[in-house]
């Protein structure tokens, strides 16, 4: 006969009982899942070897056996308490918020009652039968009178396994009820259940019920449903971000290697993935050119990967408080993994940790930096972390190192066919009806020539003309033309030009330490022109850039 499977934190707690450890900490939302499994681990056998009867107290209800509220008298803490201390039989007493006597919430603490547990430890630990008393909050909060008398247990929030029987539960009522179309191959249930992680069981069930009643089916779609409902737990942190996005991969111009290697790594976190033995992947680091759509990358992967998108504000984590920071830090952290999988996005993430080991700030970035590098190497929940960069030279080298990302990513100026691609894009959106567009033809022939004539310019600037000329025509009220965007061609300078040297510096950079998110095949459109002479022009200062790519020549 097999072997029962017990839960990592039943092992646990069943060996804190075992040990006669005479107070447990839990703290939990979960109050009902909780007390489910410490009433199962109480009355086995197998696990605890003496078996103990199950008590509850709440101020509400006193001490209660066998579901039947106590006595009047027993809502007071101190005389539940007492009660416990005289109780012979083998028993586990769980005390429900009683953190608010310990000084929740700005409250004194109540020493009496601080007292009394700190008396009755003795008593607890040499019982003639076994007894234990678990205090079960939603709030963590432990005077310094009670650390030593107190082990904290960690609650983690329903694993895959506990989600996934909650769905497959609700698909068979409703397949026999016959009142909701279930259209679910089993990859995508598992991709649904996989996008509830992180919400309790209740809240997976509320986001599952919704999905079902909204349409009347259930489907794949339905997993942005489940993700809205994770978008409250984010919004109550006010350190991360939810960012909901309908961008897609192909609306993004270009950075075709780039998509590869992402396109590779898209489900990496399913089950199926085990079996060739892989890991969550941990992330990328994005950096290059102002403008060249390293934003858009990370919004387009949420997308296309169907995971909630956060967008971590380093600004926010830093506070004038002592400790606060680093408090700030893991919490953010601890929210992400609460809802893995999903996408972490650090959005110029030089601006936040560049100014680490300056001795201005008493050591605080260094202690929130080493935080979060050690998370990101030790970290195995799957919360894949996508950060960007205009000066990755500001960043301290240790961030850099293999084990951090899996890959860093150089995004250069746009090639010519990346221009072709992107003018197309920002045309097909903005151009809708036919007394607008006139007689303009959206040809590839009609993008690459307005593509010869940008070189230089990254894809925020080819919006903008994009934009210019149909202000052009909307002024004078009329159909757009060619012309009107090659007038605004005309009079923009790129960054090509105003930061020649900065585009220089970054790419001496990232020909040997980053990888080109640019095919090999488009980056062989540049030859390397004749030796000249030095720019003296804003011509041939970019010209110079355009000469060269930077980042390592390898295609995924």
């Amino acid at each position: 006969m097999d072997k029962p499977e017990y839960s990592a934190f039943a092992i646990l707690f069943s060996n804190l009982l075992k040990a006669r450890f005479p107070y447990l900490y839990i703290s939990t939302w979960e109050e009902e899942r909780a007390l489910s499994v410490i009433g199962e681990v109480a009355q086995n056998a197998a696990m605890i070897k003496t078996p103990r009867k199950l008590h509850v107290w709440s101020v509400t209800n006193g001490l209660m056996s066998d579901g039947q509220p106590g006595k009047e008298e027993t809502k007071a803490p101190l005389k539940a308490l007492e009660i416990i201390e005289k109780h012979s039989a083998p028993a586990v007493f769980v005390l429900k918020d009683f953190h608010v006597y310990f000084g929740a919430q700005g409250r004194a603490p109540d020493n009496q009652v601080i007292r009394k547990i700190r008396d009755l430890a003795p008593v607890l630990k040499q019982s003639a039968n076994p007894k234990n008393v678990v205090f079960l909050s939603p709030s963590f909060v432990l005077p310094n009178d009670l650390q030593k008398e107190v082990a904290i247990i960690e609650f983690d929030l329903p694993s895959f396994a506990d989600i996934r029987k909650v769905l497959d539960e609700m698909i068979d009522t409703n397949r026999q009820s016959g009142r909701i179309k279930i259209d679910l191959k089993n990859d995508e249930a598992e991709r649904l259940a996989k996008a509830a992680l992180g919400l309790t069981l209740q809240e997976a069930e509320n986001a599952f019920a919704r999905a079902m009643v909204e349409d009347g089916r259930l489907s794949i779609e339905d997993v942005e449903v489940v993700l809205d409902e994770k978008c409250q737990i984010i919004k109550k942190t006010e350190i991360l971000e939810y960012v909901k996005t309908d961008l897609r991969m192909e609306d993004v111009g270009g950075l075709e290697n780039l998509k590869r290697w992402l396109k590779k790594r898209e489900n990496s976190w399913l089950d199926s993935a085990q079996a060739y033995g892989l890991p969550a992947p941990k992330g990328v680091l994005i950096t290059g050119v102002p403008g060249c759509g390293k934003s858009l990358i990370a919004k387009a992967i949420s997308a296309a990967w169907q995971l909630p998108l956060l967008r971590l504000d380093i600004g926010k984590i830093f506070s004038g408080l002592v400790g606060s920071s680093e408090e700030n830090m893991r919490k953010a952290i601890k929210t992400a993994e609460a809802i893995a999988p999903c996408i972490l996005w650090i959005d110029e993430i030089e601006k936040g940790f560049g100014a680490v080991g300056s001795s201005n700030d008493s050591g605080t970035s260094s202690r929130v930096f080493g935080s979060f590098l050690t998370w990101m190497q030790e970290k195995t929940k799957a919360v894949f972390v996508v950060a960007t960069a205009n000066n990755i030279q500001a960043l301290p080298p240790e961030f850099l190192r293999k084990g951090r990302f899996d890959e860093i990513f150089f995004v250069d100026l746009p090639t010519r066919k990346e221009r072709s691609d992107i003018f197309m894009l920002h045309m097909n959106r903005r151009l809708k009806g036919k007394a607008i567009i006139g007689d303009v033809q959206l040809t590839g022939e009609v993008m690459m020539r307005l593509s010869d004539q940008t070189e230089g310019f990254v894809g925020a600037e080819i919006e903008q003309v994009v934009v210019s000329g149909l202000f052009e025509a909307f002024s004078e009220s009329r159909s757009v033309k060619i012309e009107d965007f090659e007038r605004s061609v005309r009079n923009t300078v790129p960054l090509s030009v105003t930061q020649a040297e900065q585009i220089r510096a970054i790419r001496e950079w990232a020909n040997v330490r980053a990888v080109a998110a640019t095919t090999l095949e488009q980056r062989a459109e540049y030859v390397q022109p004749p030796t000249k002479t030095p720019a003296t022009s804003a011509a041939d200062s970019r010209e110079d850039i355009m000469a060269s790519r930077g980042g390592r020549t390898v295609d995924f």
